[in-house]
């Protein structure tokens, strides 16, 4: 593949979060929408794919097929704005401000929850045959993981809280990886090859992403899950929105930034 060095796909990478900040609000929540939908999509594929072959391995496998298409598409997911846009402001590029930066974070989060939702709906009406009759098998395992992801970790107090955001810091430091793996390639086959490592590797982990649990929890809500929407808010969605922020920000954005842009002057051994 046409691999790009460090030192080029890093400047992309601020070049991307400066355009993100200066988007119109109408693009901003449409490659948002689409991007939650087609993510949305791609994990009921991947639990499709899990429950009806009994091998959590392949669904994982398979699930980065989402993630690569709504980013050859130029969709945007909350995570991936989270380590890109503070990169512009840390580079001193004109206009880019706090404010600026957390309306951008703002909108990419509603338009994503607004995609995933749809197809949350879309989806939980698709296995009941529009609400007739009990969900399928694998209506039924999205509503036991959404379940689990919450009053499971509720269970242990503190140290579930703990628990879930480090799984949120992990998932962002492999799902911003595969964002700039995005960027380091200029043909559609390195790009594919590059997003797909770290995804794999996320979802095969079961670490926990934002952008995923707003169509896995709403579906199980809807799917009659035993849990409530306070559950997923407090025990899963905001400290899951806060740990894949810093993971995807110190873990990859600032170091990637720090050593390639701001590179510190070479040791003289004389």
């Amino acid at each position: 593949m046409s691999y790009l060095v460090p030192s080029e796909f890093v400047t992309k990478m601020v070049d991307a979060g400066e355009s993100k900040i200066w988007m119109s609000t109408r693009d901003t929540l449409i490659r948002a929408f689409m991007a939650g939908a087609i993510l949305a999509l791609a994990a009921v594929f991947a639990i499709t794919i899990t429950v009806q072959t009994g091998s959590p391995l392949l669904g994982a496998v398979l699930f980065p097929v989402g993630f690569c298409m709504l980013y050859l598409m130029g969709f945007d997911l909350l995570t991936g704005v989270f380590m890109l846009t503070p990169l512009a402001w840390l580079d001193k590029r004109p206009g880019v401000t706090i404010p600026r930066i957390l309306k951008n974070w703002g909108l990419v989060f509603c338009g994503n929850f607004a995609g995933a939702f749809t197809v949350a709906v879309i989806m939980a009406t698709v296995f009941t045959y529009g609400f007739s009759v009990e969900p399928g098998e694998v209506g039924q395992k999205i509503g036991e993981v959404g379940e689990s992801r919450t009053v499971g970790y509720k269970e242990f107090g503190a140290a579930g809280m703990l628990t879930i955001f480090l799984r949120g810091v992990l998932c962002n430091w492999m799902v911003s990886m595969g964002v700039v793996g995005a960027m380091i390639s200029t043909n559609v086959s390195g790009k594919v090859i590059a997003m797909w490592m770290p995804i794999m590797l996320f979802f095969y982990m079961t670490f926990e992403h934002s952008v995923v649990n707003m169509f896995l929890f709403p579906s199980g809500l809807i799917l009659g899950g035993n849990f409530s929407l306070m559950d997923y808010l407090l025990w899963n969605e905001l400290p899951v929105v806060v740990g894949n922020l810093v993971g995807g920000l110190t873990f990859t954005g600032l170091t990637l930034y720090t050593t390639h842009v701001r590179t510190a002057p070479k040791r003289n051994l004389v």
